[in-house]
């Protein structure tokens, strides 16, 4: 499939073409902010997406598993005059002649090139009976295809496990319940989501995933995936065997750069890029879940869409000084009645010379951890009620100094009477 998309042809001898590999949520932020800055017929920007959709937000693919969503509904806006090439893939990446090869040979010139190539699932050494693994049966939850693809094999499924007990698998867990099948995570951490809840949270979290029909197995290894053609168990270090006849591997994502290296482009975890997201090739530019800024991968939808926005300002001249800093982000989880706000680094509490402050509240359901050094937040954690998470996301992002009770931000706005 390669369909192409524009709502201008017009294209004069002064126009600069900017090429973006890629057509994910920073792809289509950048084309959208780029447009906007420059007069009509200034850049034309060409998005090579290889999935075969139209950009949409990734980020509402549980719900989409679930129906809450239809796949139609989480379709991002694509800025008019934009050119999208859809089931088009990028095969190399030429620097040096300013040239792109697809993937039916043909070549396209670019003026300058931006590499928003994403990330993609990371898949967990499992090995199989006889030097074999089963296939079918077994997902990832990458794409809209993925989706699509889980939610048919769910309806059929009598019982699902989840390998991986990250944001990702706790909202996929979630999703699949909710669809009616009997669920399990497993997962390597001594508790779900380790990067983002401490171990207080990550109980409630998980009393609150076994009232919704999750099941979970913490500090354990899967290592054999059983059956012949369609997956029937997993067998975990412990000997212990789940039957299953679903698997969803949810194990985290690694930056898409097999592009770059070939290139001969400067990549550690991802494409390396400075303050001006430059990469280490005149005219080339890396985005999104590629892009390595200031040592940090971050995977999230906030620096990405940051990204996208500075570069834009760069490249059409509107904001020449433009540059991309360190950024402090924010992770959220809606999953039905599993409602998540994230910050920072949660083993800081045991650190010395940083103070804790808790608040429960059992009626609503809700928790609130925060984690400070002096008068700065260093981490925390809500859960349930988050209608402090505006106050306490504001005093994260903006790292200003606390008043001298911050116990405010403790308590929801609801329950503060």
């Amino acid at each position: 499939m390669n369909t192409s998309t524009t709502t201008s042809t017009t294209t004069s001898t002064t126009t600069r073409r900017v090429a973006v590999v890629g057509a994910g949520m920073a792809a289509a932020r950048f084309a959208e902010q780029l447009l906007a800055r420059t007069p009509p017929g200034a850049v034309e920007v060409t998005l090579y997406g290889a999935e075969p959709d139209a950009p949409y937000n990734r980020t509402l693919l549980a719900d989409v598993l679930t129906g809450r969503y239809d796949p139609d509904g989480i379709g991002l806006p694509l800025a008019g005059g934009a050119i999208l090439r859809t089931g088009t893939r990028v095969t190399a990446v030429a620097p040096a002649t300013r040239s792109l090869t697809l993937a039916d040979g043909t070549t396209e010139r670019y003026d300058t090139l931006v590499l928003a190539t994403g990330a993609a699932p990371v898949l967990p050494p499992l090995r199989g009976p006889r030097d074999s693994r089963p296939t079918d049966g077994v997902h990832v939850l990458r794409t809209l295809a993925d989706s699509r693809a889980l939610a048919h094999a769910a309806r059929r499924a009598t019982h699902a496990v989840v390998i991986g007990g990250g944001v990702l698998g706790v909202g996929a867990a979630r999703a699949l319940a909710a669809l009616g099948t009997p669920t399990t995570i497993v997962h390597r951490g001594a508790w779900l989501m380790e990067r983002h809840l401490d171990g207080r949270s990550a109980h409630l979290v998980h009393g609150q995933l076994a009232a919704l029909g999750v099941g979970t197995h913490l500090a354990a290894h899967p290592v054999t995936l059983h059956g012949t053609d369609h997956v029937q168990a997993v067998e975990l270090a412990d000997g212990t065997k789940l039957e299953t006849d679903l698997v969803l591997l949810a194990c985290g994502v690694r930056p898409r750069t097999a592009l770059a290296r070939a290139a001969g482009l400067r990549v550690r975890h991802g494409i390396v890029v400075d303050d001006h997201l430059a990469a280490s090739a005149p005219g080339v530019h890396a985005i999104g879940d590629c892009a390595e800024h200031r040592g940090v991968v971050h995977g999230l939808t906030g620096p990405a869409w940051a990204q996208a926005d500075v570069l834009a300002a760069r490249l059409a001249g509107t904001d020449p000084g433009a540059r991309c800093t360190a950024t402090r982000t924010l992770t959220r989880l809606s999953a039905g009645p599993l409602q998540l706000a994230a910050f920072g680094d949660m083993t800081a509490e045991h650190a010395p010379g940083h103070d804790v402050l808790r608040y429960s509240d059992t009626t609503r359901g809700s928790s609130t951890t925060l984690v400070l050094r002096g008068d700065r937040l260093v981490a925390g954690v809500l859960l349930g009620d988050l209608t402090a998470s505006g106050d306490i996301g504001l005093a994260w992002h903006r790292d200003e100094p606390l008043p001298a009770d911050p116990s405010y931000l403790l308590i929801p706005e609801g329950a503060r009477a």
